[in-house]
């Protein structure tokens, strides 16, 4: 994890559906891919933490939203730096390729959030998020890309928001399977 001045941090959460097998030859670009692009972001101005399956390099193998959707979630400084890696780098060739590898997604497969700054967010955490953006569309509290909210803007928000229920988070915590990822 690298130091930050930055107060808060963006997580950002994708699934993707496996159009195949994960040891299926025809995810066998897909799956060389990942190093590099792991690496990659590992090494990107802006990067703080991603989730990694314990003694793996990557987290594919763990399914918590469903035996063929894959997960990624990762923190960030800003929202610029995850912009940058995702589309300005050796990322993209994989996200240029991902119908060859991941089903068309019906429903939001990405969300992103802030988190205050040393925060690592959990699984659960993270598809609660997506349950919410699919359930309620881009609130300060999850939004995308294309409809964003600053750190302040969260911030206020939940200030102005009583904390969730248990039960409610319970509900909203579950797996959900989803479309194609926009980060690997």
């Amino acid at each position: 994890m690298t130091a930050s001045a930055h107060a808060a941090h963006l997580a950002e959460l994708n699934v993707a559906t496996l159009r195949h097998p994960f040891d299926d030859a025809r995810m066998a670009p897909f799956v060389e891919m990942l190093d590099p692009v792991n690496a990659a972001a590992d090494g990107a101005p802006g990067f703080v933490w991603r989730l990694v399956e314990e003694g793996a390099a990557d987290a594919t193998g763990l399914r918590p939203a469903g035996e063929d959707v894959i997960v990624n979630l990762s923190v960030w400084e800003t929202q610029e730096s995850l912009w940058d890696f995702a589309y300005r780098s050796g990322h993209l060739e994989a996200m240029r390729r991902r119908r060859e590898w991941f089903e068309r997604h019906v429903e939001a497969h990405l969300v992103l959030w802030w988190v205050p700054a040393g925060h690592l967010p959990t699984v659960i955490e993270a598809l609660e998020r997506l349950a919410d953006l699919r359930a309620n569309g881009p609130s300060p509290r999850a939004f995308t890309f294309a409809s964003s909210y600053t750190a302040a803007e969260a911030a206020q928000h939940l200030q102005a928001v009583p904390p969730a229920q248990p039960e409610r988070a319970a509900r909203g915590s579950r797996p959900t399977p989803a479309g194609d990822a926009a980060a690997v």
